[in-house]
């Protein structure tokens, strides 16, 4: 079993990576908000109990998140490990999921950190095009439509949005990138993190995302 933790600020490319890297791997990719969706809908104990947190308006807990991660890697689609992206995204929160699957025999192998420096990061979001009819996401720079404007797929109005403005990006990078480098900070110290170079293209990141969990092979296109 392979349990692998995908890092990354806003914008670095967990979200093209981590489907890339579970196809190579043949193994889910485990996000916090569709765990909580799915346990909800499930009307599972745990899903109650979730469901009356959100409902509140408070956080779900830690080692509550942590029992979800454990009993979604009990399913048979994770027998050979899962690709977690969207948690831990604080140290206590790596220090609950730790805990967790420690206790079940099934500890985190490695702790992917794709690093990109935060003036490229803020382009990136800065560049971004979102399709009015179905947010289909492009990039003045790295992923331009065929037409100017206008969504490859569905042929509606690609627009910036307004939390996409540089000032506004700044700011929440500066506020994300603090607990991300705790929890990166965290796998370093248990010598179990391997930083990746954000900047190459995707056939190299992914190239050596599987070559930092031991897979050389060619990543799943």
């Amino acid at each position: 079993m392979t349990v692998a933790i995908l890092l990354g600020a806003p914008g670095a490319g967990k979200g093209t990576q981590a489907p890339l890297l579970a196809a190579s791997l043949d193994v889910p990719v485990l996000a916090s908000g569709d765990l909580l969706r799915a346990e909800v809908a499930s009307g599972s104990e745990i899903g109650r109990e979730v469901d009356a947190i959100m409902r509140s308006g408070e956080l779900v807990p830690d080692g509550l998140m942590a029992r979800l991660f454990l009993a979604r890697l009990d399913r048979e689609d994770a027998a050979g490990g899962a690709i977690l992206d969207g948690f831990p995204r604080t140290r206590p929160q790596a220090e609950a999921l730790d805990d967790a699957l420690n206790g079940s025999g099934r500890p985190v192998d490695r702790a992917l950190l794709i690093e990109v420096p935060i003036e490229d990061l803020i382009g990136r979001f800065a560049g971004r095009l979102i399709c009015t009819a179905g947010g289909h996401v492009y990039n003045e720079w790295f992923k331009p439509p065929r037409v100017w404007g206008v969504c490859d797929v569905d042929g509606s109005e690609l627009v910036h949005r307004a939390d996409d403005a540089e000032a506004t990006v700044r700011a929440r990078m500066e506020q994300q990138l603090g607990p991300l480098h705790d929890v990166a900070d965290y796998y370093r110290s248990r010598g179990i993190l391997t930083p990746v170079d954000g900047l190459r293209s995707i056939e190299d990141v992914a190239a050596s995302l599987l070559e930092a969990l031991g897979r050389p092979a060619s990543p799943a296109q």
